[in-house]
């Protein structure tokens, strides 16, 4: 027998003995219970195992924020099974591709991608939450290995399309203890969630917030003003923000009308701090930030000390979380460098990967078993970090990764264009847009507007251009690599410097 306390589903079975009827999740007018959310995964497992879904299998789940993606994805950990999380927004081929990579047994969704998966694997092979029959409440009891698959989420990569980071029970329950440590998270909490669930944020939200008896509202899209008054009238404890909503908040022209005085700190991630965001926020409401750093891989990197608010810093990215080592390594030889030395950053812990899907982008994810986060920084002798850039050229867009080379396919594969290449450049609500320089066959007139239409209607919407340029040519070196910084620099030669306008309220990618 396994012991089955770090299986991603035991976190509510414990919630619902510990708290029992207090409420867990809110959406709109609806409210469960921790036993409710319990009593109803069980249910759900077991019309998993009556559709033939059995340990091991992976199910895919597209969902939007609502209280049954709680249900679904405990269920399936309670079948033994793995879930596979697909974001509601992208398109068809985006769901090819992930399909193809995770190969599910069985898919869930609502109904916005109820229609497209019914397409790919028959009628019995989608349970749609929406039009479920009564489920009978007689879960299956299962010795289940830790150790196995339990999520997969999607991780843009730089050199192909994105890749599936497989996590298990062992590696989801020591990332939801740090992001419990991390946010000082308790039974008294209450807090907002508008990340789609698909994420890994949105995902570790809940895991938290169910292990540690705190309560979440749910909301299907970003609305600044909601949110707003929610934490007024539910008197939240803490709040989520990416540099769009960071953003939002410090142009809201009667940001001050709002009562947020129940509100212990907001929380900054997904996006480095633009700290005169931050301070107008401070100086406007008297609520502070807070930041941290993860990444899919590893959900949570590190995070300014939640119970010493004198330590806190909008400089750094924070100390390493709880269970999380980081060090940095020259980014020619790949030794470890002194403190206070830049490099690439790497981290190990219990809640890193097991690996990618396909298995071949493994070899440049590690490191003599760290895993290579990408980002370019520096470590003070006191463990606070900083980071400066990115050795890997995925484009962070509110926090979502965007891999050049997926939008570049897509442009490669209309005959006007003889080569293309993309860029990241800095935009003051998002982080970071993308940019196209392609090269066009004169033979084979086309207009941008076009291109990029293409590219819209190809794939998800965060993923679409912010500009698109016309060149001769695309710069190589020899080895055939893009030179995509002077692509970059050229373009941000041309260009002036974005300017937030006065009532930006730009909603998150879903």
């Amino acid at each position: 027998m396994h012991d089955t306390s770090d299986v991603m589903h035991a976190s509510l079975q414990r919630s619902a003995m510990r708290f029992g009827e207090r409420i867990a999740i809110r959406s709109g007018d609806r409210a469960w219970s921790f036993v409710e959310l319990d009593e109803w995964s069980g249910a759900f497992a077991a019309h998993l195992v009556a559709a033939g879904v059995v340990p091991g299998d992976r199910v895919a789940v597209a969902m939007t924020n609502r209280i049954e993606f709680v249900v679904v994805i405990n269920g399936i950990s309670k079948v033994g099974a793995a879930a596979v999380l697909l974001s509601p927004s992208w398109k068809a081929a985006e769901i090819d591709h992930a399909l193809s990579l995770t190969n599910p047994r069985h898919a869930v969704a609502d109904a916005a991608s109820v229609a497209v998966l019914t397409e790919r694997l028959g009628t019995a092979g989608v349970s749609d939450v929406d039009a479920l029959p009564p489920l009978p409440n007689t879960p299956p009891v299962l010795d289940i290995d830790p150790a196995t698959e339990a999520v997969l989420v999607f991780s843009s990569g730089t050199t192909g399309m994105p890749k599936a980071v497989r996590h298990t029970h062992t590696s989801m329950a020591a990332a939801t203890v740090s992001w419990i440590a991390a946010l000082g998270l308790g039974p008294d909490d209450r807090f907002q969630i508008a990340t789609p669930p698909s994420h890994i944020l949105g995902l570790l939200n809940l895991l938290a917030a169910t292990e540690a008896g705190a309560t979440v509202r749910l909301h299907p899209r970003f609305d600044l003003d909601e949110e707003l008054r929610r934490i007024g009238s539910e008197r939240m404890t803490l709040e989520m923000a990416v540099a769009p909503i960071a953003l939002a908040m410090a142009n809201h022209p009667d940001i001050e009308s709002y009562d947020l005085s129940s509100l212990r700190y907001i929380m900054w991630g997904a996006t480095p701090v633009t700290e005169s965001v931050a301070n107008t926020v401070t100086a406007r409401t008297g609520v502070r930030f807070l930041p941290a750093y993860g990444a899919s891989e590893l959900p949570v990197l590190s995070a300014n000390p939640v119970a010493d608010p004198a330590k806190w810093r909008l400089d750094s990215a924070g100390l390493p979380a709880l269970g999380v080592e980081i060090r940095v390594v020259d980014l020619l030889s790949g030794e470890p460098v002194a403190s206070g030395e830049t490099g690439e950053i790497e981290a190990r812990g219990a809640s890193m990967m097991i690996g990618y899907l396909p298995a071949t982008a493994n070899a440049d994810a590690f490191h003599d078993g760290w895993y290579r986060t990408g980002d370019v920084g520096w470590v003070e002798p006191e463990g606070w970090i900083h980071l400066t850039d990115r050795s890997k050229e995925m484009i962070k867009v509110s926090g979502f990764q965007v891999a050049p080379a997926e939008i570049e396919a897509v442009l490669h594969g209309h005959p006007s264009v003889l080569d293309c290449a993309v860029f990241g450049v800095p935009d003051v609500r998002a982080g970071e847009l993308p940019v196209a320089a392609v090269q066009l066959d004169p033979q084979r007139p086309i207009t941008g507007e076009a291109l990029r239409t293409l590219v819209e209607d190809a794939l998800a919407s965060y993923k679409r251009l912010h500009d698109l340029v016309v060149v001769d040519t695309i710069p190589r070196l020899p080895s055939g690599k893009v030179l995509r910084r002077e692509l970059r620099a050229q373009w941000l030669a041309e260009h002036a410097p974005p300017a937030a306008p006065a009532d930006a309220q730009t909603p998150q990618p879903t």
